[in-house]
């Protein structure tokens, strides 16, 4: 390549704008080389990133930059005061953690044996948990409810803490992954609202469905609400998902539409216990940093929950910058190992890179050391990134939450590469699980097979809390509406032109389906909740002719001169528009069915997709997603 073309990648960000004053340019510049000659690269870096903000607000027009430090995005003097019992809150997450992991244990009793998973729970306890006190609004709730995605190999947490609130027996806890052999009917290993149609509203396993249809679901709320059918302002869809899921394509696939469309009805939580089945997610690599890139880049907020407040002080001593650079240099598979080990283990290999850093921790114990928590664990930072997520400027937000794999399972568990399949917990572990919770549960109460459920009892203070909690925010969740309102039937004369036929032309089936989908969407309270779903084949099936009177769903509207704004059947685009034009796009296409689809349960308000598409190119990859709109009793 010739050298000016690959040195120009380096400095294309202001060689085509005109310098108006190039002396003062030549100014700033020798203010850096000053600051870089007496301050060295580490004030220099600060005083750029510094401007960087500034300039930001005072609204600026610069891009952010790809990636930030391996830090916290908001930082202690920004994070609001917790407003509930963190102790008490504790104890409950303690409960719903023993719960879960024994529900999982006892599905492994002589003559069950049907696995489960113990460790995604373990992990991601305190991302749910901070939610369900505070955030997540219950169909009760005034402005509708929220939608969650739950990740699917955390299901045993979804029953545990139903199980706490009275919803489950201990029979039916005992009936997990026992559909149909268990007696009186069993828990889904997942979310399965089919065979759970009160419980679960949204299937998201396999792994990659949940990310794009809960886009798809944020962007329909929207769609409702442009429309006018409901006032969906107040209700926020939230998916949990796993670091490693988000290396499937349909769950990177849709973030440039949330982005484009300014979703900021949509929160992911991804949790980054940086392990998938069978090793790290990214070893050689650090994938918050990377995911952080790849979602900056589609347009949404991001919010990284790296650090517990324990390394607070740490980073307020960090004057010269090393700890930051050792947070920044170490790949996920070291901090993996970390967490395997011990504070010695850590203190050594960590903190021992760098001799002032290693001076940092001189004076603690390898105890203290140990107990430096994740982000992802710590209450007070997840309740500030939820706090900030749920406001609406515009954006969709993702939380990166750093976590670690089986966390408070013990060392069998935590942070080992096995630790997806491991179903079941020795003595010593039980025993060792039960202390370190504090659960009061004697040694006797710990059978190796079926060890005992933990309930505080509905007088305890830890079941009135969370009770309260759930009654403040609309009712308990999971929960999924069973029926909804009929819609009337079209009278007969509705089909008159299509009885009628075409003579003695012949014309294409399309042709007469475009016929009847016209008349249909006349008919009073029943036209206005057809939703026709195009991936870019309208002209293709004669549709086109729809473009001037039900008009192309966007909600900017048609900012731009149409090129045949002239012509009959001219392209409109309309906050109120009703087809939903997919692009060339058939998977984000049946995710929109999915949400349509299924409005008369998430809305109360039954609508009616018709999602048209060309055979040879929209079937073959789109049947696992048609598979999951069926388990979401999707009706269209």
């Amino acid at each position: 390549m010739d050298e000016k073309v690959s040195g120009a990648a380096d400095i294309q960000l202001i060689d085509q704008l005109v310098d108006i004053d190039p002396e003062e340019t030549a100014e700033w510049h020798q203010s850096l080389d000053a600051a870089l000659e007496t301050g060295g690269p580490v004030r220099a870096r600060y005083l750029l990133l510094s401007l960087l903000q500034h300039a930001h607000e005072k609204s600026i027009s610069v891009s952010n930059l790809r990636t930030t430090d391996y830090l916290n995005t908001i930082p202690p003097h920004l994070e609001p005061e917790f407003p509930g019992d963190e102790a008490l809150e504790r104890r409950i997450r303690a409960f719903i953690r023993w719960n879960a992991a024994i529900t999982v244990h006892r599905a492994q009793r002589p003559g069950v044996g049907v696995g489960g998973h113990i460790s995604t729970y373990a992990s991601s306890a305190s991302l749910y948990e901070v939610g369900f006190n505070h955030f997540f609004r219950g169909k009760n709730h005034p402005g509708g409810g929220d939608q969650i995605f739950y990740q699917g190999h955390a299901s045993p947490g979804m029953y545990a803490r139903a199980f706490l609130e009275g919803r489950f027996t201990e029979h039916q806890m005992d009936g997990f992954r026992q559909e149909l052999s268990h007696d009186g009917g069993g828990l889904s290993s997942y979310p399965h609202p089919r065979l759970m149609s009160d419980f679960w509203e949204f299937p998201t396993v396999s792994m990659g469905l949940g990310p794009i249809n809960a886009v798809y679901q944020a962007r329909f709320n929207r769609y409702l609400h442009g429309r006018g059918i409901k006032d969906t302002s107040e209700q926020t869809v939230w998916a949990f998902l796993g670091d490693g899921e988000m290396d499937e394509p349909e769950s990177v696939s849709a973030l440039s539409l949330a982005g484009r469309e300014g979703l900021d009805n949509l929160v992911f939580v991804i949790n980054c216990n940086l392990q998938r089945l069978d090793g790290p997610v990214r070893g050689n690599g650090k994938i918050i940093q990377e995911l952080e890139s790849i979602f900056g880049g589609a347009g949404w907020n991001v919010l990284k929950v790296v650090w517990g407040r324990e390394w607070d002080e740490l980073l307020a001593q960090d004057r010269e910058g090393a700890l930051l650079d050792l947070m920044n240099s170490t790949p996920d598979g070291d901090f993996q190992t970390f967490k395997s080990e011990d504070g010695a283990f850590i203190r050594e290999n960590f903190f021992g890179r760098d001799p002032r850093t290693a001076a940092m921790v001189a004076d603690w114990s390898d105890e203290k050391i140990w107990n430096l928590k994740r982000g992802g664990h710590d209450y007070k930072k997840l309740y500030a990134a939820y706090s900030a997520a749920t406001q609406k400027n515009g954006k969709p937000t993702v939380i990166l939450a750093k976590t670690i794999k089986g966390w408070t399972l013990g060392s069998h568990f935590e942070a080992r590469n096995s630790t997806h399949q491991m179903k079941k917990m020795t003595l010593e572990d039980l025993r060792e699980f039960r202390d370190r919770l504090g659960i009061p549960l004697t040694d006797e109460q710990l059978d190796p097979k079926t060890p005992s459920y933990y309930h505080p009892g509905k007088d305890s203070p830890e079941y009135k809390y969370m009770m309260e909690r759930r009654q403040l925010l609309g009712g308990s969740m999971p929960h999924r509406r069973n029926a909804s309102r009929a819609l009337p039937q079209p009278p007969d004369e509705t089909y008159e032109s299509v009885n009628r036929g075409s003579g003695t032309q012949e014309i294409a089936t399309t042709m007469a389906f475009v016929r009847l989908l016209k008349d249909l969407v006349k008919v009073p309270e029943l036209g206005k909740r057809i939703v026709p779903i195009i991936p870019d084949e309208a002209r293709t099936f004669g549709m086109d002719s729809l473009f001037p009177t039900l008009k192309i769903y966007s909600p900017h509207g048609q900012k731009y001169i149409s090129v045949d704004r002239e012509l009959m059947l001219s392209y409109k685009e309309a906050t109120n528009g009703v087809i939903l034009h997919e692009g060339i796009n058939e998977a984000g296409s049946v995710a929109s069915f999915t949400a349509v689809g299924s409005s008369y349960s998430t809305h109360d308000e039954p609508m009616i997709p018709i999602y048209i598409f060309y055979s040879m190119f929209g079937f073959q990859r789109t049947g696992d997603a048609f598979w999951a709109a069926a388990d979401q009793l999707c009706r269209g």
